[in-house]
């Protein structure tokens, strides 16, 4: 299946369709962002509260690392489906916990899943963080 949009300054989805369906796993196999574009390079956001809360569950804190990634695409003015690319961090990966990385990412950009790769940590910057994603925003 391969799938295009066409507006000048919407990323381009491609999937292969010669290629094994990504999407059920929460991304695309590549995305193009147009030359135009001004791209925006947002650090990885951990899943600290407003309070610097850090809970210890990994669903709670994927979840609120993913609310902190909407918080800043927003600040910069962007939407979830201008995001072309998510690297994220998990420590102590193992296949119980695609899942949730899928049901979660897959809530946030819907059909315009972003190009992704998962890196399996050892750990992070502070030891009670399990989760960290990073991106790259297409702003205009």
């Amino acid at each position: 299946m391969t799938s295009h949009q066409t507006l000048a300054a919407t990323p381009v989805i491609v999937n292969p369709s010669h290629l094994h369906d990504p999407t059920p796993h929460g991304y695309s196999t590549a995305v193009i962002a147009p030359a135009a574009g001004r791209l925006a390079f947002i650090s990885g956001q951990g899943a600290y509260d407003r309070n610097g809360a850090l809970s210890p569950d990994f669903a709670a804190q994927v979840e609120q690392a993913y609310a902190n990634l909407a918080a800043v695409i927003a600040a910069l003015g962007a939407r979830p489906d201008q995001v072309v690319k998510l690297t994220v961090y998990v420590v102590g990966h193992d296949m119980s916990k695609l899942g949730i990385l899928t049901e979660t990412v897959t809530r946030m950009f819907g059909n315009r899943l972003p190009a992704q790769t998962l890196v399996p940590v050892p750990r992070l910057a502070i030891d009670p963080m399990l989760f960290e994603v990073e991106a790259v925003v297409l702003l205009d």
